[in-house]
């Protein structure tokens, strides 16, 4: 393996001793069962009746979620093309914020249908070329059924967060959270000619335990965990007017180290009373400006501290740069970095800011912020996990709005569109013909994946009502799909159940090319890996055997 033999007997070494090296067919076989282990992994908590899993790390910490990018990024994973397939539902949830959990099913799948071609000794460059082939054709295809929607309208935005919130935890309060989250993407959408532009980072999410999901808040504006700096501060301020500074408000030390000889009792204290002066002055120059409330970045000086309160002052220390530009945003202040420098028109103005207790912690509410480019939404929930969870799929929802907001295109979900996706890539077979037909003929069987997994999660007998769901949507038409608490085929647009074209489009995008290089690797070079102290050392990703690091 790690060697050849030359002329005269004479062995010719090119790889160290103890690498581990798998070629051609068995390259490919641990390759492809290592993915499709990922695949079924997370395959279980697809759809409305998808189950959670509960992951433990090493140090005990538990997090129970049925978020396909979360179970992928929390399991420690050796095998490499275990890993090729997390970087799947990573590029999903970057991408387009929903569907990775549809992703990695579909390359599992795409990987399992090829690997039936492999042993019909199908050459892997003819898959790759067919499979290549069907991934643009189902671009095309999405394209065409994709329907158009006005991106503003509240009510297709609803239905697209209802339909993402689905199945996941916080299902029971999803007219809630679909709410919150379209109130947020509408709020800091900005237009930029006729198309919508929104930067989900201008949504701040704050989580709290306490009290019910249902009395999470979108404040339209936003939320500091922090608490004034001095007792005597006001706690509520309204009209306020907003300084925002990016320095320390202190007396600036030298760069460098300098000493000062002090040689008698009157020389410190005039020292001291100019330092004094510093500061008090540093005060008197923001409160000229009319500032009723301060946030500042860095430190405040306990004296300037004392100041501020004298002056009526709500201030705030140590906020972070994100915050900061989150403040600007809502309030219209601008962020300055010299105290001399503040003017009253740098000032932002919110109808209210006010410290309040949550769950015992302090927190700075800044809201009623006119027109505000960004807002903050609190989260309750009774306990940590329940909290984490509804954030997870409070994000999801976030994220399919921006996506039909930018956009303006959806598709019926429910598995209608690889439905109409596995009919057409069967026409288009037959169209190209030659070995390159099977593969494409693969490719269309493989995206029924998703309505049988959908049907298999929910119980029900997937063969029935695949072919039903089939035979319904040639007759009746393309927004056909599975309705799992039926058990029966239902036209998904009439039931609101409807996803983004993006989310779709990215799927099929990133499990056709993971699969595809996948396929193309036939050779896998194994370094050895050093002994860790104590250990037994070993190949990565348990390589030597079938241990997929999981």
């Amino acid at each position: 393996m790690a060697q050849l033999v030359g002329q005269g007997g004479q062995p010719v070494i090119i790889l160290p001793e103890g690498t581990q090296r798998y070629v051609g067919r068995d390259a490919q076989r641990l390759n492809i069962l290592a993915a499709r282990i990922i695949a079924e992994t997370v395959r279980t908590t697809l759809g409305p009746k998808g189950m959670d899993k509960m992951l433990v790390d090493s140090l005990g910490d538990i997090v129970v979620t049925n978020d396909g990018a979360t179970i992928l990024d929390k399991i420690d994973l050796q095998h490499p093309a275990a890993k090729m397939m997390v970087e799947v539902a990573k590029t999903q949830d970057e991408e387009a914020g929903d569907g990775t959990t549809t992703a990695v099913v579909i390359a599992g799948e795409l990987l399992r249908k090829a690997e039936e071609l492999l042993d019909q000794n199908i050459h892997p460059s003819i898959i790759v070329k067919g499979y290549t082939m069907a991934a643009e054709k189902a671009q095309e295809v999405l394209e065409e059924i994709a329907i158009k929607v006005d991106p503003e309208n509240e009510e297709t935005l609803t239905k697209i967060a209802m339909t993402s919130i689905t199945g996941k935890s916080a299902e029971s309060h999803k007219e809630k959270m679909a709410k919150l989250a379209v109130d947020a993407v509408k709020q800091v959408a900005e237009k930029v000619g006729d198309k919508f532009e929104v930067d989900i980072d201008n949504i701040k999410i704050e989580k709290k335990e306490g009290e019910s999901v249902e009395a999470s808040t979108l404040i339209r504006g936003v939320v500091i965990d922090k608490e004034r700096v001095h007792p005597r501060m006001p706690k509520r301020v309204e009209n306020a007017k907003i300084a925002l500074i990016n320095d320390a408000l202190e007396v600036k030390k030298t760069e460098t180290d300098a000493k000062i000889n002090i040689t008698a009792p009157e020389q410190l204290y005039s020292f001291l009373e100019q330092e004094e002066r510093m500061l008090k002055e540093m005060v008197e120059q923001i409160a000229a400006t009319g500032a009723n409330v301060l946030f500042v970045q860095k430190g405040i000086d306990d004296l300037a501290q004392h100041y501020l309160a004298k002056a009526g002052i709500l201030a705030v220390r140590r906020v972070k740069k994100s915050d900061m530009e989150k403040l600007a945003k809502a309030t219209g202040a601008k962020v300055v970095t010299n105290v001399k420098d503040l003017t009253s028109e740098d000032l932002g103005f919110a109808e209210l800011v006010e410290e309040r207790k949550i769950s015992g912690e302090s927190m700075i509410f800044v809201e009623g912020c006119n027109n505000p480019k960004a807002v903050t939404i609190l989260i309750r929930g009774g306990t940590e996990h329940v909290i984490d969870e509804v954030e997870r799929a409070l994000e999801d929802a976030i994220k399919v709005v921006k996506d039909v907001m930018e956009d303006g295109f959806i598709l019926p979900a429910g598995g209608a569109g690889e439905i109409e996706l596995a009919i057409k890539l069967d026409e288009f077979a037959k169209e190209v013909g030659g070995k390159e037909a099977l593969a494409i003929e693969a490719f269309a069987d493989a995206l029924k994946i998703i309505p049988k997994t959908l049907a298999e999660n929910a119980g029900l007998d997937t063969i029935d009502i695949l072919v039903k769901v089939v035979s319904e949507h040639k007759t009746k038409g393309r927004a056909i799909g599975i309705d799992v608490f039926k058990g029966e085929p239902v036209d998904m647009l009439e039931q609101g159940i409807i996803e983004p074209l993006r989310v779709k489009k990215q799927a099929i995008k990133s499990a056709s090319e993971a699969a595809i290089m996948i396929l193309r690797i036939d050779d896998v070079i194994a370094a050895k890996i050093s002994k860790p102290e104590g250990g037994s050392g070993g190949m990565p990703g348990g390589m030597g055997g079938m241990d997929m690091g999981m």
